[in-house]
């Protein structure tokens, strides 16, 4: 029996204020009908990420939930934050 890879969005979830999305994609291995393994990667995309890569699913969910104003909004507590830590990067201070 053949291999075969599959790699799929299994959740997409929104967390905080900046509507964050925390997004969990399974690698799965089968041969016919059994799983040989399944592995979970989870990333989290924030308003200002770039989405191009991410399936249409996550795209579409991150194009409805990152207004203009959630954008300006994120893009201000960057900005804020970086008057207090000036050397921190945005994934440092951009967090949850």
């Amino acid at each position: 029996m053949s291999l075969e890879k599959i790699i799929k969005t299994e959740r997409i979830e929104i967390h905080g204020e900046y509507n964050f999305i925390q997004v969990s994609t399974a690698t799965i291995i089968n041969e016919g009908n059994e799983q040989l393994s399944k592995k979970i990667h989870i990333h989290t995309l924030q308003p200002d990420s770039e989405i191009s890569a991410e399936d249409a699913e996550v795209q579409s969910v991150c194009n409805a939930v990152w207004t203009d104003e959630v954008k300006a909004a994120y893009a201000k507590h960057i900005e804020e934050q970086n008057e207090f830590f000036p050397s921190a990067t945005p994934e440092e201070v951009g967090g949850e």
